[in-house]
């Protein structure tokens, strides 16, 4: 276990897959949601519109929470959040949303972009309502 952790906080030396790299984002994103107070709802939601990284609560608003992690700043993370990709998130937010019925509860869309270089602490960026529907 302690391995474990260590190697979600320094990273793997060397190269890692897209895969593994998206899902340790992911796992450091849900970790810093918490560190926040989020209460993490779901991950990886899937429907046949596509997936949510991450469904959480913060306070009574829903947070659909897209993560996106690169080795390097290249390209930012967050610019990855195309307009395309919004929608795409926007659609599979709304078919979860109505599970609630109505009135559906307040809910926003927030971006985590890491940047985790290779052996390397990560830099996280939360957005906050990054985008709206």
């Amino acid at each position: 276990m302690l391995e474990w952790l260590a190697k979600l906080f320094t990273g793997n030396e060397g190269s890692r897959s897209d895969r593994e790299l998206a899902e340790r984002g992911e796992n450091l994103a849900a970790r810093h949601l918490r560190d926040l107070g989020y209460k993490i709802l779901l991950r990886n939601f899937r429907s046949e519109l596509g997936e949510i990284d991450i469904i959480a609560r913060d306070g009574k608003t829903l947070v659909f929470v897209e993560v996106k992690t690169r080795e390097d700043d290249t390209v930012s993370p967050e610019s990855q959040v195309d307009a395309e990709k919004q929608r795409h998130v926007i659609r599979v937010a709304k078919l979860y949303l109505t599970r609630y019925g109505v009135p559906q509860p307040p809910s926003r869309f927030d971006i985590v972009a890491i940047i985790w270089p290779p052996g390397r602490k990560p830099r996280i960026n939360h957005i906050p309502s990054a985008f709206s529907s």
